[in-house]
């Protein structure tokens, strides 16, 4: 029988990350920096782990062998189309930018990479990158990047706790020090940063730009991934996602034949009730519902969880 499993997260040390997701999220051992929590992840470089049940210790990968319909309607045959994660940037992050499905083909194998950000927790000073202070030509931003000057080209916007923001592929971004978001994606790990501040690596060496790639696809969107919406619970829709947010109210749920729905809790603990039996939401965790599962209740009632599907 189908029914809700929950999720091991994969977590990620990056240079800009803090301890926020293992102080206040219980990800990895006390006091850790982690920059990345992966909640949803079926990829060669981290994938989930299923805890308790049946399936226990089973990989996402694993399980979805014995249920492959599980996912849905998935328009990605050969991998599972979503990666979804908590990020504590503590430093600002590159200046980056990420390709769309076409030249992710042509010149990667992984996907293009259209992207939401729910803001978690975020500083009162805090602000991020969200694309360009206007269309500039390529010859325009290729001097910038040479005299150091990128970032005098930028859109900064101050952000704050409950925002929600949308980056189709092709968009110049960064999430910008002292934010913690959750954010989902389309299942792509391809970054082509731009400009990275001169940071160091602990190795003394600076970090990889990417600067004609980015300048490749800076601004080549996906006209059909922009279908953004923000309408009551729902915070984002586009062609690849979308995602609700269910804040202190308990709301009964189908996960039909069309799409699984995952569960995130970003404050406080919640449950989840699937045919009498309720599976325990704790804050910061994670719970994948398989497509054709069926009903069930979110009990969010002084919590906060980011509801995704397809």
């Amino acid at each position: 029988m189908k029914k809700p499993i929950k999720l091991s997260p994969v977590t990620k040390k990056i240079i800009w990350g803090g301890s926020r997701l293992s102080n206040e999220y219980g990800k990895g051992e006390p006091g850790e920096k982690i920059a990345e929590s992966w909640e949803l992840t079926c990829r060669n470089d981290g994938e989930n782990t299923i805890i308790g049940g049946e399936y226990d210790g089973l990989t996402l990968s694993k399980y979805l062998k014995i249920d492959p319909d599980a996912i849905g309607n998935n328009p990605y045959p050969d991998r599972f189309p979503l990666l979804i994660k908590l990020i504590d940037a503590e430093a600002d992050l590159s200046i980056q930018v990420h390709p769309d499905d076409a030249y992710a083909a042509e010149h990667t194998t992984d996907l293009g990479k259209t992207e939401m950000w729910y803001i978690v927790d975020a500083a009162p000073d805090a602000h991020i990158i969200y694309g360009m202070k206007e269309k500039y030509p390529r010859a325009v931003i290729e001097k910038a990047i040479e005299d150091g000057k990128l970032e005098e080209l930028m859109n900064y916007v101050p952000v704050k706790k409950g925002e929600t923001y949308f980056i189709p592929s092709g968009t110049v971004h960064a999430i910008c020090r002292g934010i913690l978001i959750a954010e989902i994606q389309q299942n792509s790990n391809i970054t082509y940063r731009v400009y990275d501040y001169n940071r160091r690596q602990p190795d003394g060496s600076l970090r990889q730009l990417h600067v004609n790639d980015a300048l490749n696809v800076i601004e080549r969107v996906d006209p059909a991934a922009v279908g953004y919406t923000c309408d009551g619970e729902i915070i984002a829709k586009c062609k690849y996602f979308t995602v609700k947010k269910i804040e202190n109210k308990t709301e009964n749920f189908t996960a039909d034949n069309s799409s699984f729905v995952h569960l995130l809790s970003v404050d406080g603990d919640a449950e989840v009730v699937f045919r009498g039996e309720t599976t325990s939401l704790e804050k910061g965790g994670s719970i994948f519902v398989p497509a054709g599962a069926g009903e069930f209740t979110l009990r969010a009632d002084g919590a906060t969880v980011v509801v995704t599907t397809l």
